[in-house]
């Protein structure tokens, strides 16, 4: 329907309320409205014929019309007067006066004071809104037809909204749709949207967008029935784009840098621009930085030592051709931009303008600019001085308009604060890869296979929050083909855990090679600790600490004890039984103090798979303890066989976490047991007296002679005679003697004195002291270890020559 076909209509609604009548110049009523009827209550028949003085509650001044009490003017007149109802009450009106040509009589129309002043203000305000400049005002028909508009092309930069249109003329038809639908709901419901915000793309291919922020309401005539919509629209593009910039930098600040790893962190930054600044998004680093060290100073073209590390694009995956993840930058050719990018300045190009820089070469134009791209951004990303890399955000026919200055500013914020996490994740991963090769080169090797135990032994380093940290494990050999088996975790990570890590490991070796028993070993270790944690800074002493556990394994008796400092219990997986965990007691962890070490000892037949590890193991059961011991003890019960390789054995307890880094450092230690055949020992007991010294040597003879160890007979018999001199003069009796063949040679002599033995040197006038000496010369290595009772000196001489002969029994004493 048009507009001038809606002109009765819009009068009827605008005229039916005013009250008419038609009077001569005498004031006499000639005619009355049916308006005029329902205004005062009296209808025609009461009124035409007589005088309008009787209807008046004041007469009017004589100047404003007939029948005021005097003649009447020729000129129209206007005011305000009281009309009688025929109630009785006063009806104040605003009335007019108009002089009909042709005529002797008076056109006289009125209404009520409050509807004139409200339609006044009415038109003065329909006046001021339609009149304003940036603020678009329309009224829609029932039909959403524009009916009146203050739009104009100047007003918002688009195209014209002439009466009679439909926002679907003018606007593309999906976002008009997207308005009317909001318009229509208003028209239904007669609920007003309030600051509805809608985007606005022109229909021609300039592709303009704008950001409109509208309200609506619903009109309605004097009957209460929709009549159509008042629209107020204004443009908020410039406030939408400062709002989604600093939401963006919210955004960025949140979620970039929530990694301590280089390529996730570059990974978050692409994921962050896109969609919003662009199309196509690379983040590009230098490959040191990748490697956790400082990216090298770099000025112009050539190789510039550049990966691509991290993409986005908006619609589908990464263009074919296109420099992708992992690959490496060709040489480039110097120019401006370039040089302006490397001292880290941000860029602004079109395509044409990067292809220029690449010096018209289109080869490296398909390796770097997508394709229906027209403008990058590239900003560096700078931090301490040092250009990390860049990250590059292209726009392409998906979104025509051209990056904007308020663009470039805001990507050069966000990657001055990307850049910081890079580099803090680039110092994390210099800083672990330190620790990590550190703690390498500290642990022993992964596998040894020594006399008494075969082991295998792994380590996880934890990376992200919690880092590396000092789990170790160790395998130390000792006198008489004994073992001793440690696993242990130090408090703390990073490289202060991995320092002390290496001071325990010494620490523990060197008591170990003091031949402490196991619960003695823990105690020196524990007062070390102590130290070290009075010697740390005031903010560290309560973080130096570590749990351990020690395990002492002799072959030839079979006996092993344990000893633990808050270490889990280790497992037991027996030839041809199932595991089972060994009840030690954990005692404190190291650092404690002032609670003693207890130790239990356990028979290991040959062939036991002995399991030790460290907490970290829990982590796959999100440190429950009884889930993880259950899951451990289940997973050695399928995997542990006498012919499972102990490697295979411990990939299987780590096989659950894949190739992610666990949550904290863990250590696990294979050990399966040995014993020497009984072939290979011999022992004997000698009282305490003179004659003692020469059955030992006899026996000793004797033995190797049968082992076909005769080329070590003198020196042996040396170190019989003098060990067991020694014994017999100094400590008394029983002695006891003891050789053990194995990769070499051991002599043991076991007597009930606790005396330290001294090596010296004797003088020439001196006619005893030079045991010992001649012991030492005559060996490899020598020492001694204490038991609950007496101590033991032992010896160790290296083979020479071995018979070919079966392994004979030992040889009995005679005599």
């Amino acid at each position: 329907m048009r507009p001038d076909e809606e002109s009765p209509a819009v009068s009827r609604i605008s005229l039916d309320a005013v009250a008419a009548a038609v009077v001569d110049r005498k004031g006499i009523v000639v005619r009355w409205s049916s308006a005029a009827e329902s205004l005062l209550g009296r209808g025609p028949e009461d009124v035409c014929g007589r005088s309008l003085r009787r209807l008046l509650v004041r007469p009017l001044p004589p100047a404003y019309g007939p029948g005021g009490g005097g003649a009447g003017r020729d000129d129209p007149g206007s005011g305000v007067a009281g009309l009688r109802h025929s109630s009785g009450r006063t009806v104040e009106v605003a009335y007019r006066v108009v002089p009909l040509k042709g005529a002797d009589e008076y056109l006289l129309t009125a209404v009520p004071t409050a509807d004139a002043v409200e339609r006044e203000q009415a038109l003065a305000l329909m006046r001021s809104l339609f009149s304003q400049t940036r603020l678009g005002v329309g009224l829609h028909d029932t039909d959403l037809n524009v009916v009146r508009t203050n739009i104009t092309p100047e007003m918002f930069g688009g195209r014209p909204l002439p009466v009679g249109s439909r926002l679907g003329d003018v606007v593309d038809a999906e976002d008009a749709e997207a308005v009317e639908s909001v318009l229509r709901e208003v028209l239904e419901t007669g609920v007003p949207a309030v600051r509805s915000t809608h985007l606005i793309r022109a229909p021609h291919p300039s592709g303009r967008r704008w950001v409109m922020s509208l309200t609506a309401f619903r009109l309605l005539d004097r009957s209460g029935r929709p009549g159509g919509v008042a629209v107020a629209v204004n443009d908020t593009t410039a406030e939408e784009k400062l709002r989604q910039q600093i939401d963006l930098l919210h955004t960025s600040a949140a979620r970039i840098g929530s990694s301590l790893d280089v390529a996730e962190t570059a990974q978050e930054l692409a994921d962050v621009v896109v969609p919003e600044l662009g199309d196509l998004v690379s983040v590009d680093l230098s490959e040191s930085v990748l490697s956790g060290e400082e990216p090298p100073l770099v000025l112009g073209g050539g190789r510039q030592h550049l990966a691509r590390v991290a993409v986005a694009t908006a619609g589908g995956g990464w263009q074919a051709g296109l420099l992708g993840p992992g690959e490496s930058y060709p040489p480039l050719p110097d120019s401006h931009e370039l040089r302006g990018i490397q001292e880290g300045g941000t860029l602004l190009a079109s395509r044409d303008a990067v292809i220029g820089a690449l010096g018209g070469d289109h080869r490296l134009a398909r390796l770097l600019v997508p394709d229906r791209a027209h403008s990058v951004l590239v900003a560096v990303l700078r931090a301490r001085g040092r250009s990390l890399g860049s990250v590059s955000v292209w726009r392409t026919e998906r979104r025509p308009e051209p990056f904007e200055d308020s663009d470039r500013l805001l990507l050069a914020e966000i990657a001055s604060r990307a850049a910081l996490g890079v580099d803090n994740a680039r110092r994390y991963t210099h800083e672990h890869r330190a620790a990590v090769a550190l703690q390498e080169q500290l642990l022993p090797q992964p596998v040894t296979d020594l006399p008494a135990v075969e082991t295998a032994g792994t380590y996880r380093p934890a990376e992200g929050e919690m880092s590396i940290s000092g789990d170790w494990f160790d395998v130390i050999p000792l006198p008489s083909s004994r073992v001793a088996l440690v696993i242990g975790d130090v408090i703390g990570h990073g490289l202060p855990a991995t320092a002390t890590m290496g001071r325990l490991r010494t620490a523990i070796q060197a008591f170990g090679g003091m031949e402490l028993p196991p619960e003695e070993v823990l105690t020196q270790v524990d007062d070390l600790v102590q130290r070290l944690a009075a010697e740390a800074p005031p903010g560290r002493r309560d973080v130096v600490g570590a749990t351990c556990l020690y395990a002492l394994y002799d072959p030839v008796s079979g006996l092993c004890t344990f000893a633990s400092a808050g270490q889990p219990p280790p497992v037991l997986v027996r030839p041809g039984g199932g595991a089972e965990f060994l009840d030690v007691a954990p005692g404190p962890p190291l650092g404690v103090g002032g609670v003693p070490f207890e130790s239990v000892t356990v028979r290991l037949e040959p062939g036991t798979v002995l399991a030790l590890y460290t907490d970290g193991l829990f982590g796959l059961e999100h440190f429950d303890v009884e889930r993880a011991l259950t899951r451990i003890k289940r997973r050695l019960d399928t995997t542990c066989r006498p012919e499972s390789a102990l490697e295979e054995v411990g990939r299987s307890l780590l096989a659950d976490f894949g190739d992610e880094p666990p949550q904290d450092d863990l250590a696990v230690l294979l050990a399966r047991t040995r014993t020497l055949s009984s072939r290979s020992v011999a022992s004997w007991e000698f009282p305490a007296g003179p004659a003692s010294v020469a059955v030992a040597r006899a026996a000793a003879m004797r033995q190797l002679a049968a082992w076909g160890l005769d080329d070590l007979s003198l020196t042996t018999e040396l170190v019989v005679s003098e060990l067991v001199t020694n014994a017999v003069r100094h400590a008394g009796g029983p002695v006891g003697l003891r050789l053990i063949r194995e990769n070499v040679l051991i002599c043991e002599v076991t007597d009930p004195s606790n005396t330290q033995p001294r090596l010296l040197r004797a003088t020439d006038l001196d006619e005893g002291g030079r045991g010992l000496f001649i012991v030492a010369n005559c060996t490899t290595r020598w020492g001694s270890r204490y038991g609950r009772s007496g101590k033991t000196i032992w010896t160790e001489q290296p083979f020479f020559s071995r018979s070919e002969s079966d392994d004979p029994a030992m040889v009995p004493l005679a005599g």
